[in-house]
């Protein structure tokens, strides 16, 4: 992946015919499938993924072949299964020292730097929580990045870290915190550990080829029109009736996916939906395309490395520049399967930038313009759920799909400033403490996390100074920094520091230098020691899918593709 290195593009096999525009015309008819862009960008998508696919069934050996022949919905026979390992989360075939958090700063940066654990510092941060959150603050502030990578964050975020131990009130070291999700952008949030042992998150083919594993989705409430429209007008919205993720029984609505997080909020529990449906829409194509092999295999590697391959050169692009991310590539160093935990710096520092980028309202659809981080969180727990018909969210407001909307939401401006809506998390039980920044802060305190200027310096970095630190905050704000000898301005806590680095240097429209290293390292470190990642992929990989761009493909081309933005 450094720079300039080229590829020879893979060999087709053999046996590989292209599929005519005609036959292409004839499958639709006899396969019923709906497709979701233009005929002819989906033939030339077919076309170059099914150029590139694995072996066909016809070529493996015996127990595989016996066992996708008997995965039908009358026979679903999985004692004694024999699968192809991509089925399955990349750690359950192996993943050394990968199930636990780590640092990534030394002992000794972080014995010099850390704020002490005791009660003035826990007050410190409570306080200095409370004003990042005070209402008003976080009016005017939009930044120019569309809404929606807001929440594409929130779901990368729940792919590769899941903090279930750590605590708020008694120093840890994040060596001993384990970390529930596989440290790799292998979708496991999605896939769950797949077909062959989650099948309950599956819907398998009744006709046609047995590995045609699509994702089970989920109905509406019946409240009327929602979701995207098809006019420029709420006159051009329909009634959704599969626009929800799958969820457990009318009593419960407990969602049934892979990571339960997932369902936290409306728009994230939407998105995962827009995901399930790219799972099935290349499913769609590998079997428009008449591909002999193991089909559910082949649709998880090309979801995972479009993925993969939009969270590097779109998402992080956007949120750490592309300087941070090309520099990330040609640097970064770690050979497959090497040893790693994931850094509390990233987890619990530098990747909680999104908490800032959380707008106070949306425009989710036509049928409601302003709706409130309130609401945003109620109508995704009973008894508004399934999912009521019309709040079916809008996408085309979150990316920029050219589609006409009223509005295009922009996320805030990557800054020490949190929507107010946030002092108050909907749904937490009585007695968790519920202002989020001030949570943010009093982890990192408890886990003894190095200061921002100590990080910096380790990182080779140039540290904010202190006027910088305070250009532009409240009066009462920079007098809490000023309080206790300036132990705040020395000392500054890492997530607190990386917002401000962010507002200060880069106007809040992306991470600053520090914070921007971080979150890159950390991510190209995961995909490089990965073998499985599509920077490993062998002979190299180009996006086959449709896209707006020749060479790219975006988390827009993504959804998109998977047909959400459409009626």
């Amino acid at each position: 992946m450094g720079k300039g290195r080229k590829t020879p593009p893979p060999a087709q096999p053999e046996n590989f015919i292209k599929l005519s525009a005609s036959d292409l015309d004839k499958k639709i008819n006899e396969t019923k499938i709906d497709i979701s862009v233009s005929k002819a960008d989906l033939l030339e998508s077919i076309n170059k993924t099914v150029a590139v696919a694995s072996e066909p069934i016809s070529g493996m050996d015996t127990d595989k072949r016996v066992t996708l022949e008997n995965l039908g919905d009358n026979a679903r026979r999985f004692h004694g299964a024999k699968l192809n390992l991509s089925w399955f989360p990349w750690p359950m075939v192996f993943s050394p020292c990968a199930n636990k958090f780590g640092y990534l700063s030394t002992a000794a940066v972080r014995t010099a730097s850390k704020l002490p654990f005791n009660a003035t510092m826990k007050t410190l941060m409570d306080q200095l929580g409370g004003m990042m959150a005070d209402p008003g603050r976080d009016t005017g502030a939009d930044s120019t990045i569309p809404a929606g990578y807001t929440y594409f964050g929130q779901f990368v975020d729940h792919d590769v870290t899941f903090d279930t131990s750590s605590s708020l009130d008694t120093a840890m070291d994040a060596n001993s915190i384990n970390n529930m999700r596989t440290p790799a952008l292998d979708l496991d949030s999605l896939y769950g550990s797949g077909p062959g042992l989650d099948p309950f998150l599956y819907d398998f083919p009744t006709s046609g080829p047995s590995t045609a594993i699509k994702f089970q989705l989920g109905k509406n409430t019946n409240t009327g029109p929602g979701g995207p429209s098809n006019t420029p007008t709420p006159a051009g919205m329909a009634t959704q009736t599969r626009f929800d993720v799958p969820r457990i029984n009318a009593s419960s609505n407990t969602a049934l996916i892979g990571d339960p997080r997932n369902d936290e909020n409306l728009i994230v529990s939407q998105f995962h939906h827009a995901m399930l449906r790219f799972h099935n829409k290349v499913v769609d194509t590998l079997v428009l395309g008449g591909f002999a092999g193991d089909i559910f295999a082949e649709a998880k590697k090309i979801v995972t490395h479009h993925y993969q391959w939009a969270v590097v050169h779109d998402f992080l692009k956007i949120i750490c520049g592309p300087a941070a991310v090309n520099n990330a590539l040609a640097a970064v160093t770690a050979p497959i399967g090497s040893a790693f935990r994931m850094p509390v710096e990233f987890s619990v520092a530098a990747y909680r930038f999104g908490h800032s980028m959380i707008r106070q309202n949306y425009w989710v659809n036509f049928n409601f313009p302003t709706a409130t981080m309130g609401q945003v969180f109620s109508f995704i727990r009973n008894p508004q759920l399934p999912v009521f018909s019309n709040w079916v969210v809008d996408f085309n407001s979150f990316f920029p799909t050219g589609h006409p909307v009223p509005v295009n939401n922009k996320a805030r401006k990557i800054d020490s400033v949190l929507a107010s809506e946030l002092e108050n998390l909907p749904g937490m039980p009585p007695g968790i403490m519920k202002i989020l920044a001030a949570r943010n802060l009093r982890r990192g305190l408890a886990l003894g996390l190095p200061s921002g200027q100590a990080m910096a310096a380790a990182l080779g970095v140039a540290p904010l100074t202190p006027a910088q630190l305070v250009t532009g905050l409240p009066a009462a704000e920079v007098a809490l920094l000023n309080s206790n000898g300036g132990v705040l301005l020395s000392k500054t806590p890492l997530w607190y520091y990386i917002l401000r680095e962010a507002a200060v240097t880069q106007g809040g429209q992306r991470l600053g230098a520090l914070g921007g290293k971080i979150v890159a390292d950390t991510f190209v470190r995961m995909l490089k020691r990965d073998s499985e990642s599509f920077i490993n992929k062998a002979g190299g990989f180009a996006p086959s899918l449709p896209r707006a761009s020749a060479g790219n493909f975006t988390v827009t081309d993504l959804i998109k593709f998977s047909g959400v933005t459409q009626p």
